[in-house]
């Protein structure tokens, strides 16, 4: 789960990709799906890229069709192209957009467009095409978009020795990076099980004098509590409270941990020794996954929360208290009642643990300490009307 990159500006010329290496600079008319008449309503360049319905067909072909039949072509038009493209997961298409932004002399490429290439390079021809076109950039267009996007890339496939390497020229280098670069280090080491290595990665982020953003915070705050280290936790979120940059959506999300660590009290019997439970995702990433959850619920993005949710549910790995908690405070902090009453139905049908009115009865008592007194009350009736029990103890 990684970050976001975002991207700003310069032009330089690649020699690593010639577009007769790697792609076609046109393609047989008969490749162009539903060829649409000029001047017919839709018929701009974008409606007919999105009709090249399969790889093979040549974004190029149709690009350079446009331009032959007199229309104009802009930088913006062909990123925001690409952007959809690679929305839709139609990255061998983006790639030529990106090859044909490149070879004509008239566009100013920015670092955003080289870094956009390098994850594009590594997503159609794999890290290996990628890497050597970064090392054929010019020093002037190694910047530290660039180096991230490539990180991104090691991160992605879990690369950790390749990753560290190129951590190390990034740390050795006069670029000034954000919290995006180090947030890809973190994301790593949590992925591939080496959560002790994340703190050392704040501290450099620290060191560098770089302002963490609420992805740092999240990552950092998944590796405390994938060792169960629940004063640390605390210790992060003190200092999520004094931070400048705190908004609307850190206050929902330090709220948030308050319930889960509370609520769940994370060392308890059933979770307390974080090893692998059989084949699938073990108890620390678990407690990752939970914290990943919180922080979508925190920034109010709903449809992630569900998606995340869904995919767990898919997994072999035994489900917890621990999980139904998590996800319940979340889908509660955002008022989806339709949602909140769903959980409880899978926790009660759920064939690997119990329901556990006692952790329920925590939630109440957590969500009304900490200011969120109607939500608790309407939680309460809902578990009532549930048959789920949740009386004072």
């Amino acid at each position: 789960m990684a970050a976001r990159l975002i991207f700003l500006g310069l032009r330089r010329r690649s020699r690593n990709c010639n577009p007769s290496r790697f792609l076609s600079a046109g393609a047989a008319s008969s490749e162009y799906a539903e060829q649409t008449p000029s001047g017919f309503e839709g018929d701009d360049l974008r409606s007919r890229i999105f009709r090249l319905r399969l790889p093979k067909r040549s974004a190029t072909h149709v690009i350079e069709r446009w331009v032959g039949e007199g229309n104009r072509l802009s930088i913006s038009e062909l990123r925001d192209i690409s952007k959809e493209l690679r929305k839709s997961q139609r990255y061998k298409h983006a790639l030529e957009i990106s090859e044909w932004m490149l070879t004509d002399k008239e566009f100013e490429l920015s670092d955003s467009d080289y870094a956009t290439r390098i994850d594009l390079m590594t997503k159609v021809f794999g890290i290996d095409a990628a890497e050597r076109y970064f090392e054929d950039l010019p020093l002037s267009a190694k910047t530290s978009e660039t180096y991230t996007a490539l990180l991104h890339s090691y991160a992605g496939a879990r690369l950790t020795e390749k990753a560290e390497e190129l951590y190390e020229r990034i740390k050795g280098s006069n670029l000034s990076f954000t919290a995006v670069t180090y947030n890809e280090m973190m994301t790593l080491y949590i992925s591939v099980g080496q959560v002790e290595k994340v703190s050392s990665i704040v501290e450099d982020l620290k060191r560098q004098k770089v302002a963490p953003d609420v992805f740092t915070y999240n990552l950092w705050i998944s590796s405390c509590a994938a060792t169960l280290n629940v004063d640390e936790v605390r210790r992060i979120l003190s200092e999520m409270s004094s931070d400048s940059c705190s908004d609307d959506a850190w206050g929902r999300y330090i709220k948030l941990v308050n319930v889960y660590i509370t609520a769940n009290r994370l060392v308890n019997a059933e979770s307390s020794s974080p090893i692998e439970a059989g084949k699938g995702i073990s108890q620390r990433e678990w407690i990752t996954y939970d914290f990943l959850v919180i922080l979508y619920a925190g920034l109010g993005n709903k449809e992630k929360i569900d998606q995340i949710w869904n995919s767990l549910r898919m997994t072999k790995q035994k489900m917890m208290s621990r999980n139904f908690v998590c996800i319940l405070s979340s889908y509660l902090m955002l008022g989806h009642w339709k949602e909140v009453g769903e959980v409880i139905d899978q926790w009660k049908q759920s064939s690997t643990t119990d329901f556990d009115t006692s952790a329920c009865n925590r939630l109440l008592s957590t969500l009304a300490d900490v200011g969120l007194a109607d939500k608790a009350n309407d939680f309460h009736k809902l578990l009532i009307q549930r048959n789920c029990f949740a009386t004072d103890e």
